[in-house]
């Protein structure tokens, strides 16, 4: 009998030689998600109250510095299909700690602008440059698991960020601010020494017929990226969303917000490789995204309900909702990282990780807006539409990903054809395998 395609993919034992560079993988997450943590929660208050500049500014600093990031993710993955996916994130991580201490002599909103891009695209494209480096030392029956305890570690990594920013903020003076500043920094010089130590993922070359940003022209890619960044939309709902709902729309205490936020932080580090177990090719990974979809449905639907109940009746009310929400985003995560792998050519892998990492960033640019128009201000038919553009994405993503799987053997075929012509010998290797070379 013929093995499935998620049969094909599915995870096997590992010896020492795979779980060492995994390891380093999940440390160097960890060390920069515990600056992260510490930024994210005293960076806006350092920009208004010691560097003076007015909370308007600051937005819009922030909102033009991640939209030049997400312009900055292809290229910069691109030049790590082509020179090294382990060189290309140290160097980004490096420039990702010297933007952050650039934060500390900044006097200005110029200067801010100019560094907030430099943050923002160093971050975009070290992402980019990690998935394919993971890309290179991971099997790819592995990768949706890695990234599951990736997700884990990375939420309790910001845990701890969050503490200790917490102890900057009750401090309130600069030296603490600069303080954190400087752990973040260096979170990042840690990161970068512990990528370093990974094994050389060998460069790759474009196949034959292929120039220039062909992610650009791969409509169907592009297509799953769109659907993606739609069920992104959550993103904001915990940050902005519900602490604006719950305050100005139900009843429930304020504190609530703190309590939602570390619900969902701990589910995530508990279920999130759990979540992800199921998911081993693209089919199961359609699956999971639609599944979440309709999860993610009816978290909008019980968010709707607390709308003018009781206090505690509403609590009770966004706490259901949170539960599903955070059950909708594991599931979410774990079937978009399948299909962003599954999907992507194996010489452009961080080219592509780079376009589908934009969605995050068109999330937390565009998202606050749209969702606080959409929710805070209409309600329920908000929320109600918000549940069925999820619904209507996650659907839609089963036909695009097949629709893009189509053409990735397509492209495959052609380039072997190609290749055969020309007279090169040459292995034939699937369109998501990614051998790493050592040395």
């Amino acid at each position: 009998m013929p093995k499935t395609l998620d049969q094909r993919t599915r995870p096997h034992r590992t010896g020492s030689r795979r779980t060492g560079p995994q390891r380093l993988l999940a440390l160097a997450q960890l060390s920069n998600s515990v600056g992260d943590g510490a930024y994210y929660t005293t960076s806006a208050l350092y920009f208004t109250q010691m560097i003076g500049l007015a909370p308007a500014r600051v937005g819009l600093g922030l909102t033009l510095g991640w939209a030049v990031g997400s312009l900055a993710g292809v290229p910069l993955g691109r030049l790590a299909d082509r020179h090294g996916a382990r060189g290309t994130a140290v160097l980004l991580a490096l420039a990702t700690g010297l933007a952050v201490a650039s934060f500390t002599l900044v006097r200005g909103f110029v200067p801010f602008v100019l560094v907030a891009c430099g943050y923002a695209a160093a971050q975009s494209g070290l992402a980019a440059a990690r998935q394919a480096l993971l890309a290179g030392l991971v099997p790819a029956g592995e990768r949706t698991g890695l990234l599951a305890r990736l997700q884990a570690t990375l939420n309790a990594g910001l845990a701890v960020g969050a503490g200790l920013g917490g102890l900057a903020l009750h401090a309130g003076t600069r030296a603490a601010y600069l303080g954190v500043f400087a752990v973040d920094a260096v979170s990042f010089l840690v990161c970068a020494l512990l990528l370093a130590a990974l094994p050389r993922v060998a460069p790759r070359a474009l196949h034959p017929g292929g120039s220039g940003l062909g992610v650009l022209r791969d409509r169907p890619y592009a297509l799953v990226a769109l659907l993606n960044t739609v069920l992104l939309l959550r993103m904001p709902l915990l940050s902005l969303v519900l602490p604006l709902w719950i305050t100005e729309r139900t009843g429930a205490p304020a504190w609530l917000v703190s309590a939602l936020f570390v619900l969902n932080t701990a589910a995530v580090t508990a279920f999130q490789v759990r979540a992800a177990r199921g998911v081993t090719g693209p089919a199961s990974a359609t699956r999971a995204v639609r599944r979440a979809g309709w999860v993610m449905c009816a978290a909008c639907a019980v968010f709707a309900l607390s709308a003018g109940a009781s206090p505690w009746v509403a609590a009770g009310v966004l706490v259901l909702g949170s539960v599903l929400q955070v059950v909708a985003e594991m599931g979410q995560s774990a079937g978009s990282w399948q299909l962003s792998f599954d999907l992507a050519p194996a010489d452009r892998v961080g080219e592509y990780q780079g376009l589908f990492g934009t969605g995050v960033t068109v999330a937390r640019t565009l998202g606050p807006l749209v969702l606080t128009w959409l929710l805070v201000e209409w309600g329920t038919p908000g929320w109600l539409l918000l549940g069925a553009a999820m619904v209507a994405a996650s659907y839609a993503m089963g036909p695009a990903a097949r629709r893009a799987a189509a053409g990735r053997d397509a492209e495959t075929a052609g380039a072997a054809a190609a290749t055969a012509a020309a007279g090169t010998p040459t292995a034939a290797v699937p369109a998501t395998a990614a051998a790493p070379a050592t040395g």
